[in-house]
């Protein structure tokens, strides 16, 4: 059974029943001011009859009319119980008929007044109220008075049939309006479970209405709408982790395709020389040291590139293996910009002015280094003949940061992001040998060092490549 018809039932039952006990009470309070009425009319009647007839031995004909017009009727009886005095439908009946009515009898005997229910009139029952009474001038020993039960009888019925009528529209009323009420309260639950059917896995952005927040059902409904957000943001996450996961999975293929690449030209070319040499090149000097300079230079090549690959895995894998110490950071970009000079042969100018106080911070010397050359490689590289290469140091907000500017040929904006990818050159034919792989493993080292590399740069005008590192390690 449905909810709302439940709590119909269970309204309409506990109303009716509540109007049931109250109707019942009612009846039974009514039932008895009605017939205590009767009875306390009568035994006031019968103590004014006794009194009467106490004092002048009989009823005159007044006071029994008297009487008789509140529809009370007066039998006054001897000792024997025989009828001395009764109204004219009573005073023809035979005396022993009257012995089936002992209340007479019982007031004599106890010569105290007694009450109860006697067939006397014409509709009976009657309430029968018999006062023992001893005139000096009169047989008269007991005075009874009494009143038929049927007119409030005939009352009482009477409100019986309104009242019950009244509670049987009173609980049909009820059922009505505990439907419309628990209509009316479970209505909000009809707009919770259309909105909750429309929620699909695909989409859980959609939220359950709350009409208001504090009643059980808005709690219930802000209730489930928090675990929808916690389910789509661990949804999210899934997703953002299984992209993460296939982005790992297509770089780490890429990357395996791309070494297996760079390897295999190197071996190719070394293979090649070497077979050369075996078949017939050490027969000529020439082309045999030709052969093995050209195996050494490939060697080299190959030597780097290992070297280079086993960096990215070690420091992917297991992280990058720092020691940490205090250094200037002037200091390393003065060597690297020395050594840089002399591997560029005049090519380019190198600019550096050293900063007049120490860039002190914490990291390890060799690592941060081998950025500094990587950025002055590739800057070097990439500059045509007669221009320059700017490097610069400086200290802003805890950071250090060291800034490599040549006046090269650029790098689109759209393939800026894509510099710091394993084997990506932004232009092969200018490449001079490389592979793809320093600015990757600059990168790398930057962010071992809780930093970065920032690039910058616009096609004809020259490339920025700005090394920031905390001067202080964070604490993790």
């Amino acid at each position: 059974m449905a909810i709302r018809w439940r709590l119909t039932l269970f309204n309409a039952l506990f109303v009716g029943l509540i109007l049931v006990v109250l109707g019942f009470s009612l009846f039974l309070l009514l039932r008895n001011a009605v017939l205590s009425e009767v009875e306390d009319a009568v035994q006031d009647r019968a103590l004014a009859a006794a009194r009467i007839v106490e004092r002048k031995g009989e009823l005159d004909k007044g006071t029994a009319e008297q009487i008789a017009l509140g529809e009370e009727f007066v039998v006054v009886r001897d000792g024997q119980g025989r009828i001395l005095d009764a109204p004219w439908w009573l005073s023809a009946e035979p005396q022993e008929e009257t012995e089936n009515n002992p209340l007479w009898a019982e007031a004599l005997e106890t010569e105290q007044s007694v009450g109860g229910t006697a067939d006397y009139s014409r509709s009976p029952p009657d309430y029968v109220y018999a006062v023992p009474v001893n005139p000096s001038n009169s047989t008269a020993r007991v005075v009874e008075v009494g009143r038929s039960y049927e007119p409030a009888t005939k009352t009482i019925k009477d409100f019986g049939y309104i009242l019950a009528s009244t509670i049987l529209a009173a609980v049909i009323l009820s059922v009505g309006g505990a439907y419309l009420l628990a209509r009316a309260a479970l209505s909000p639950f009809g707009a919770v479970v259309r909105s909750a059917r429309q929620i699909r896995e695909s989409d859980l952005s959609k939220r359950l209405p709350v009409r208001n927040q504090k009643d059980e059902i808005g709690d219930l409904a802000a209730t489930i709408n928090e675990l929808l957000r916690r389910l789509e943001g661990a949804l999210a996450r899934r997703d953002e982790a299984l992209a993460r996961r296939d982005e790992a999975l297509l770089r780490q293929r890429r990357f395996s395709a791309d070494a297996s690449h760079e390897l295999r030209s190197p071996l190719t070319a070394i293979d090649g020389y070497a077979q050369m040499l075996k078949d017939w090149g050490l027969k000529d000097p020439r082309v045999a040291q030709k052969g093995i300079t050209r195996i050494l230079e490939h060697s080299e090549r190959m030597r780097e590139l290992v070297e280079s690959l086993l960096t990215l895995a070690r420091g992917d894998d297991e992280g990058e293996s720092l020691d940490l110490a205090s250094h200037d950071l002037g200091e390393v970009a003065a060597e690297a910009v020395e050594a840089a000079r002399d591997a560029a042969h005049g090519k380019v100018a190198l600019e550096y002015t050293p900063p007049k106080d120490q860039l002190e911070a914490s990291f390890d010397r060799a690592r941060v280094r081998q950025v500094a050359d990587i950025l002055l490689d590739n800057a070097i590289k990439y500059t045509p003949k007669g221009g320059s290469v700017t490097v610069d140091v400086s200290q802003e907000n805890g950071w250090v940061q060291l800034e490599v500017s040549d006046t090269g040929t650029g790098i689109p904006a759209h393939k800026l992001p894509l510099v710091f990818e394993r084997f990506y050159q932004a232009d092969p034919a200018r490449a001079e040998g490389g592979v793809g792989l320093g600015l990757s493993i600059a990168n790398q080292i930057a962010k071992a060092h809780s930093g970065k590399i920032e690039a910058k740069s616009e096609p004809g005008e020259g490339s920025t490549f700005c090394l920031r590192i905390p001067q202080s390690r964070p604490a993790h």
